[in-house]
């Protein structure tokens, strides 16, 4: 568990993050960790001076999860401080809905999706179609589909599939790429994109 709080406590910015070494966070240490000291031990994707961030240094996120009908509208950052209340609403939103396991999500990839609607500023909530993925979920949808990863971000809570209803996909995706803040898939077909905080990539 000491390596992974190591790894964080040297991420100074985006940069070094998606750059760095730190690609995928290990599951048995996040869940030794738990909630609030992964979110004490993560340095924010943006610091709270950013342009990016509100005026009072608040920041929103608004979803709804298409599988079960939940919804999270609410701030869940204060300055470069995550909220715990916040995140254990965001988590259980977010959690696996086949085998309803909670996992913790990476606060950094609730960062990405909150620069998006940010920045698209249609006040729409994004509509979250996969989040957190349990091991057993990812090889059930690997052996139905080659377009599913072995080692799949949503494994670590590191990975959203998103889109906005009313909203075109492609500007999604555009607007995702634009802050050079990690992975970014596009799936036309499907009408969504992946977002993630692995190392800047996009396809």
């Amino acid at each position: 568990m000491s390596n992974i709080l190591d790894d964080l406590k040297n991420v100074e910015t985006a940069k070094d993050l998606m750059g760095g070494e730190l690609q995928q966070i290990d599951r048995r240490d996040l869940l030794k960790l738990g909630l609030l000291g992964a979110l004490g031990s993560v340095v924010p994707l943006l610091p709270a001076k950013s342009a990016l961030a509100a005026s009072d240094s608040t920041w929103r996120v608004s979803f709804h999860q298409q599988h079960t009908g939940e919804n999270f509208d609410g701030v869940y950052r204060v300055g470069d401080r995550y909220l715990p209340e916040a995140f254990e609403r965001m988590n259980y939103v977010l959690r696996d809905f086949r085998t309803r396991e909670v996992f913790p999500m990476d606060p950094r990839v609730i960062d990405i999706i909150s620069i998006i609607q940010s920045k698209i500023g249609t006040g729409r909530p994004l509509e979250i179609l996969s989040g957190y993925r349990s091991p057993k979920t990812n090889a059930m949808l690997r052996s139905a589909s080659t377009g599913v990863a072995k080692n799949s971000f949503h494994m670590y809570g590191q990975a959203l599939d998103i889109r906005m209803p009313g909203y075109n996909t492609r500007s999604l995706r555009n607007t995702a790429r634009s802050l050079r803040a990690g992975g970014v898939g596009y799936y036309p077909k499907s009408n969504f994109v992946h977002v993630d905080t692995g190392t800047i990539r996009s396809w």
